[in-house]
């Protein structure tokens, strides 16, 4: 049903921008896809609640007639109010787009920035790719974070297991979630935790299994004022802690250079950075974004890990 309402109402937009005259009720009717009603007073009412809903949308829509002497109202939508003005972008303006479509490597995420990029340079504007030697990393694997995502946008309370580093097993939490962070190249989940009654930040690769959305939408209201940022800084607080040795190609993997404690020569154009690190899967999502260009050496379950996300992205290689 709902699918059929947003179809109706973009006929109804196009078919209003389509002419320069005012068109009749009784004309959108016959010109419109949608208004299949058995009767006139259905019809009527079901274009009176699009003609609400298209204004509460910012939808300019005009109403007058198109001669003195005709009495009747008729409706259309004026180009020069709806459509967008040209979008210009500095130099520096037009980099920070192309670096920050880099930042998305999720599936769901990649191919919106991808498109919208598509469609600057179609307008002949230039989206620099970023500047060399950097390479913004910011995935979105987790398997919890369009649910957690979803639910803080609708302000609905989520339930899940959580496994809290240096406790065996998981325990239950209640949280009416205010927002998604990203700080230091991992995922947070910052609101209020209902068992504890207070607020918290949990970090989504620490979420067990799946989590369940609760109450209707907008029963979570976030405060304001928030700082969601500063709150997951003051609060996350584990320092990566682990070593690890990298195995990576020279002029490559510049994240993983700025982090190293230490970077020496192995011949062929390699070197072998040593670095730490506080999660072992959400390293190695990092690590296996280089691809061909960085190898773990040790510890092997960062290894084992790196090499079974690689094989999975093969896998349907090999199928076709």
């Amino acid at each position: 049903m709902a699918a059929k309402k947003t179809e109706r109402l973009l006929n109804l937009v196009i078919c209003l921008l389509a002419t320069r005259r005012y068109l009749t009720v009784q004309q959108i009717r016959e010109a419109v896809p949608g208004y299949d009603a058995d009767n006139e007073e259905a019809f009527r009412r079901m274009f009176e609640r699009d003609k609400e809903e298209l204004r509460e949308l910012g939808v300019p829509l005009e109403t007058g007639s198109n001669s003195n002497w005709d009495d009747e109202v008729g409706y259309r939508i004026a180009r020069r109010d709806y459509q967008l003005p040209e979008l210009t972008f500095e130099r520096d303006e037009a980099a920070a787009l192309g670096l920050a479509a880099r930042l998305w490597q999720s599936a769901p995420l990649a191919g919106a920035t991808g498109s919208a990029l598509l469609k600057l340079r179609a307008a002949g504007i230039e989206t620099p790719e970023g500047a060399t030697g950097l390479e913004p990393r910011i995935g979105a694997t987790e398997p919890t974070f369009e649910d957690c995502l979803a639910a803080a946008v609708a302000g609905r309370r989520l339930r899940f297991g959580y496994r809290t580093a240096g406790r065996p097993g998981s325990e239950d939490r209640q949280v009416e979630p205010w927002g998604v962070v990203s700080w230091h190249g991992r995922w947070y989940l910052v609101g209020h935790d209902l068992v504890r009654e207070a607020p918290r930040v949990f970090r989504l690769s620490r979420i067990v299994g799946s989590v369940q959305a609760e109450g209707e939408d907008g029963a979570v209201v976030r405060p304001p004022n928030l700082d969601l940022t500063a709150m997951v800084a003051r609060m996350a607080g584990d320092q990566p802690r682990t070593p690890a040795r990298v195995r990576v190609r020279s002029g490559s993997c510049w994240e993983l250079r700025r982090e190293a404690t230490a970077v020496e020569p192995d011949g062929d154009g390699w070197e072998v950075v040593e670095l730490r690190f506080s999660d072992p899967e959400r390293f190695a999502d990092r690590v296996a974004g280089y691809g061909a260009d960085a190898v773990v050496l040790a510890p092997e379950e960062v290894r084992a890990s790196v090499v079974r996300r690689l094989s999975a992205l093969a896998e349907p290689e090999v199928a076709r």
